[in-house]
């Protein structure tokens, strides 16, 4: 299983950014895929996370601000995130999750400058 990410950069805050990430290979279901962050000095945490049945999860510190969708539960998965605020900035990493594996795209960094 291979993950593609992409649509991270800089923006102000107050603005929005999309990230995608295509998910190749094998797929098995049930399964979840969703994203984490992490910013220097910071621990991983988690963003959002949705199953290919539609269920969604969002960290606290996201909810209400970003929205994470998987159109007919298929293999790519979005992350629309608006009112974004410096404290969103780190390095966005997808990821996809089945069972017991679990498999990592890389990085793309989201930059939120006041």
């Amino acid at each position: 299983v291979q993950l593609q990410a992409s649509g991270g950069g800089l923006v102000q805050a107050g603005g929005t950014l999309r990230l995608s990430c295509v998910t190749s290979g094998r797929i098995f279901s049930p399964n979840a895929m969703g994203w984490h962050r992490q910013a220097p000095g910071n621990q991983r945490e988690l963003v959002a996370s949705i199953g290919n049945s539609g269920i969604t999860n969002y960290g606290d510190s996201v909810k209400g601000r970003f929205t994470i969708s998987r159109p007919n539960g298929g293999n790519t998965v979005y992350l629309q995130m608006n009112s974004l605020k410096p404290e969103d900035t780190g390095v966005y990493r997808c990821y996809y999750r089945s069972g017991f594996k679990e498999y990592w795209g890389q990085g793309t960094q989201v930059t939120v400058s006041s």
